[in-house]
């Protein structure tokens, strides 16, 4: 195939060096007025309101999450094979564009459950078009210090999520609900698109109107653009692949549904209701600092021995979630490190056994696969509570999927493809060499095929 002169970025055009964690920062508040932050992490501060002007029961205004968290999980889907063609950014700039425009739309619905939810699995939808996108360009700039990037970017998020339900209570008084949605639905469009535009784009990504080309000529260089990995169709033929799912997919389930029944809980071991609630305040402040730390630790340790001992954390978290207060708060803690370590693991475990060739798709199926594992949790944790009249005899359950998923993600083995040494320095400097650097990798490397059935050849 022959080289095709590229298009590039306005950034490059400029001839300055940039520095690779401007993507990081650019991305993590691009990330902060993305789909969680604003469109989900606010939704219990509408509630009240909206079931008075609707007339809605509380279950049918708060099951727009789901709807929601739907959304997103078939979106992935669709956007990880976009970003197989097109740059991250000309995914990004209409994805927030829609997003925020289906935020607006919110405030437009009239009083009919169908019209209500439309909306927001749009939000959802859409929406899923700036998470994958975001996540593939922090981690194209960076490979020995990739968790640690995504750690960071991750944080950013968690922090839009702490603060937008503040401004959405701002809102929400000064101009009601309705107008509170329209306002919020503004800011990704104007603040999300502007992060984008500024900092936000794909290490070497070479594009005619968009399309990702496989080689450029630049400067009478020929270089290659490919990148080492399996394809997707490759990937799920692995053994690698669903260790991924089956180890990482339900311990975010265990998190979840400890985080959706921690007050009701509680309460029944004896804290005050206020004391309850306070322990979501510690499990998103341990979260946090889960998303910062674990990224150092997992840039570190090889993923088979940090892992396991991250999955097992919570355990001790669960065992000791009695009160008095002070007890409680350390337990929650436990889990909420675990939690935080978790958005920083699952991109990083996909690019060191899976490679980067196929990310999006590889990543968007995953996560996909992940939102339904973990939309489980609630409701069998729920379930249990209804059977069997208390949380005690689901704790055991809880901790067995645990020692389980630590048991697969240990068995992982050695990285497919491991760190290359100096690669951060040399993407810094020169992105044409870092890419050369990747596709002598991925023209070389031997992809392994699958054995027939016996009594076939």
């Amino acid at each position: 195939m022959n080289a095709v002169a590229a298009t590039t970025d306005p950034v490059r055009q400029s001839g300055k060096r940039r520095s690779p964690w401007r993507v990081v920062v650019g991305a993590g508040f691009a990330s902060a007025v993305g789909p969680a932050p604003i469109g989900l992490s606010t939704l219990s501060l509408f509630v009240l309101p909206i079931t008075m002007e609707m007339d809605f029961g509380r279950t049918v205004v708060t099951s727009a999450y789901t709807v929601g968290a739907t959304g997103v999980a078939i979106g992935t889907i669709f956007v990880g094979r976009l970003l197989s063609t097109f740059t991250v950014r000309h995914v990004l700039i209409p994805s927030f564009i829609l997003f925020g425009l289906s935020v607006m739309a919110i405030g437009l619905t009239p009083p009919n459950v169908f019209l209500y939810y439309l909306p927001y699995f749009t939000l959802g939808l859409f929406g899923s078009g700036t998470i994958l996108p975001l996540i593939k360009s922090v981690v194209s700039w960076f490979d020995n210090k990739r968790a640690l990037a995504t750690g960071i970017y991750a944080a950013m998020t968690a922090i839009g999520s702490s603060l937008l339900p503040l401004l959405a209570g701002v809102l929400i008084a000064v101009f009601g609900w309705r107008g509170a949605y329209m306002a919020l639905g503004l800011i990704p469009i104007v603040f999300g698109t502007l992060m984008v535009w500024l900092f936000v784009r794909g290490r070497a990504e070479r594009h005619e109107r968009g399309r990702l080309l496989p080689e450029t000529v630049e400067n009478g260089r020929e270089v290659s653009l490919e990148l080492p990995g399996l394809t997707f169709r490759e990937a799920v033929r692995t053994r690698f692949f669903w260790q991924i799912v089956i180890g990482l997919g339900p311990v975010g389930m265990v998190i979840v549904a400890l985080q959706v029944n921690l007050v009701p809980m509680m309460t029944d071991r004896g804290l005050q209701v206020s004391e309850a609630a306070l322990l979501l305040t510690v499990l998103g402040l341990s979260s946090l600092a889960g998303r910062l730390l674990g990224g150092f630790l997992i840039d570190r340790f090889h993923v088979r021995v940090i892992a396991p001992v991250i999955i097992l954390a919570p355990i001790m978290g669960i065992l000791l979630l009695h009160d008095p207060f002070l007890q409680a708060a350390a337990a929650v803690a436990f889990i909420g490190f675990t939690f935080g370590v978790e958005h920083d693991l699952l991109p990083v475990i996909v690019t060191r056994y899976l490679g980067m060739r196929a990310f999006g798709k590889n990543l968007g199926v995953m996560q996909a696969i992940f939102t339904f594992i973990t939309a489980l949790g609630p409701v069998l944790m729920g379930i249990g509570y209804d059977v069997y009249g208390s949380y005690d005899s689901v704790i055991p359950v809880l901790i067995g999927i645990l020692v389980v998923c630590s048991m697969v993600v240990f068995l992982l083995g050695q990285y497919r493809y491991p760190p290359i040494e100096g690669f951060d320095k040399l993407a810094a400097e020169s992105e044409l060499d870092s890419a050369a650097a990747l596709s002598e990798i991925a023209a070389t490397e031997s992809i392994p095929t699958v054995k027939a059935p016996k009594g076939r050849k």
